[in-house]
């Protein structure tokens, strides 16, 4: 029995859609204590691991290697021998030309104990993605997946050419971009016919992907026009004649499009699930955490006193969530809500009260304060008290407004909004690099929050040609005023809305 505490995970990390890893092997992130990962591995992979795990790149290019391969297993080896869970996070699958045989023989040389988790390799999933099936019953009963990596070593390379050329009928190379010429010389030389279909997928199930197709007898020229660059997956065969008829991804409205989601990290993702629906690669970065209030004093008072409020306006999820916590917690449940009138701002608060078993019977029109007033002010009269769980340092508009109107109003802390702990140097990098082409803003807080967190001098530049997309007038209005412009501005002040008008804008850009 091994005496090491420690353990290595390779772990496959899939093609570049960080949504196709396995639930295994996001769980191994989540654990480690140590990830080691490689170039092709999608970074918001790295956004889910521990704050205190350490992450050591290995990133291996045509150009150069970050680490080579003996310096990796020795930091396997050493980081799992001081005890510690160490995830080897690789693009694709481990063992489809990631080395990672190599890697546990090392392990299994120092008696370390490891697991492997298998990803989906690039060398299915990008064909897949680019419309293109690597079998087909009408067309392909087999397929090969072989390196292009060996190509030009004309003495030593592994690769039979003349039983691989017509072996199988569908082909496909993984790493063999910089070999493109002697790889389309070796099949026309060993039978595979000139005029056979080829494609080249770049980035492929990224917002990178590109797709060209071509002919063995023209493809090269074809490369070198687009100057068409790795990472690459190479597919030869009929099967690529059926890309014109089933290409789906690209297809999608949001294709292309990296969109960075400033919300908070509980509730980023029913926006990144809607952008990764509609084609589009969402990168959660969360500028804000939400927070229990510095006292819940104000809450309690109002609850254990729940019966005198004739209505209470709740203005978000947030503060639907703390006041049934906090009423849970006081021994309190619905029956105590009997006759109380509840107003909601938006949909979805609506329908987290709704699963309290709820009746809202007030929405405004438009999902702001403002509306909320003029909506209310022929439903509370003067005199009613009304409860607002809400934000501690939420506007000051609703409150007032309805004080003049004569309603007592009690407003209490729900929770507080601070500053997330997303992480800046990825997104200042995917911003810098030109990589990101999105960046949404649902409240004015994501706002503020994004430029302090970024506190960059060049802001201005860091998001020049990046779209930027607002939730409602008045979150667009913060953002003026730090400097930032808006493109895009939701008509209904929703998530929903937010993607509506996202779609509008690319829509209308597709279209010039």
């Amino acid at each position: 029995m091994n005496k090491n505490k420690g353990i290595v995970f390779l772990v496959g990390a899939g093609p570049g859609d960080p949504k196709l890893i396995t639930i295994k092997g996001m769980q191994c992130i989540t654990d480690a204590d140590v990830i080691i990962y490689d170039r092709l591995v999608n970074p918001t992979l790295l956004t889910h691991a521990k704050p205190d795990a350490e992450l050591i790149y290995a990133g291996k290019s045509p150009a150069r290697h970050a680490l080579t391969q003996d310096e990796i297993n020795l930091v396997l080896v050493q980081k799992a021998q001081e005890g510690k869970s160490v995830v080897r996070l690789k693009g694709g699958d481990p063992f489809v030309f990631g080395r990672g045989g190599e890697e546990v023989e090392v392990l299994t040389e120092h008696g370390i104990s490891y697991e492997i988790v298998p990803g989906i390799t690039s060398a299915i999933a990008a064909p897949m993605y680019a419309g293109i099936p690597i079998t087909h019953r009408n067309f392909a009963s087999s397929f090969a997946v072989i390196t292009g990596h060996e190509a030009d070593i004309k003495d030593s390379s592994r690769i039979s050419w003349d039983k691989i050329a017509k072996g199988a009928d569908t082909l496909v190379f993984l790493m063999g971009m910089r070999n493109l010429p002697e790889i389309v010389e070796e099949l026309t030389k060993h039978g595979r016919d000139k005029n056979e279909a080829i494609a080249l997928i770049h980035w492929g199930t990224t917002p990178e992907q590109k797709t060209l197709v071509g002919t063995l007898s023209d493809i090269v020229e074809k490369a070198m026009a687009e100057k068409f660059e790795s990472p690459a997956v190479i597919a030869v065969g009929e099967v690529v004649t059926l890309r014109e008829k089933l290409a789906w991804f690209e297809k999608k409205p949001l294709f292309g499009k990296r969109v960075i989601v400033t919300r908070a990290t509980r509730q980023a993702s029913a926006l990144a699930d809607k952008i990764s629906a509609l084609g589009g690669e969402a990168w959660e970065f969360p500028t804000i955490e939400i927070a229990p209030p510095l006292s819940f004093e104000q809450m309690d008072e109002a609850i254990n006193h729940i019966e005198k409020y004739q209505w209470i306006i709740f203005t978000s999820v947030n503060g639907v969530q703390s006041f049934f916590d906090r009423l849970k917690f006081l021994r309190k449940d619905v029956r105590d809500l009997k006759g109380i009138k509840l107003c909601a701002i938006g949909p979805r608060t609506q329908a987290e009260l709704e699963q309290f078993g709820l009746i809202v019977d007030c929405i405004p029109k438009e999902y702001r304060a403002e509306a909320i007033v003029e909506d209310l002010s022929d439903k509370i009269a003067s005199g009613e008290r009304v409860l607002l769980p809400r934000a501690e340092t939420a506007r000051e508009l609703l409150p007032q407004s309805l004080s003049e109107k004569g309603v007592v109003v009690d407003e209490v802390s729900a929770y507080r909004a601070t500053q997330g702990k997303g992480n800046v140097q990825l997104v200042t990098e995917l911003l810098r690099s030109k990589r990101a082409h999105v960046v949404t803003f649902t409240s004015s807080s994501t706002v503020t929050n994004f430029v302090n967190m970024l506190n960059a001098d060049n802001l201005g530049e860091l998001l020049h040609d990046v779209v930027v997309a607002s939730i409602g007038p008045i979150t667009s209005q913060t953002a003026r005023e730090c400097g930032i412009h808006v493109d895009v501005e939701a008509k209904e002040y929703t998530i929903d809305g937010l993607v509506a008008a996202l779609l509008e804008y690319f829509g209308m850009v597709h279209a010039v």
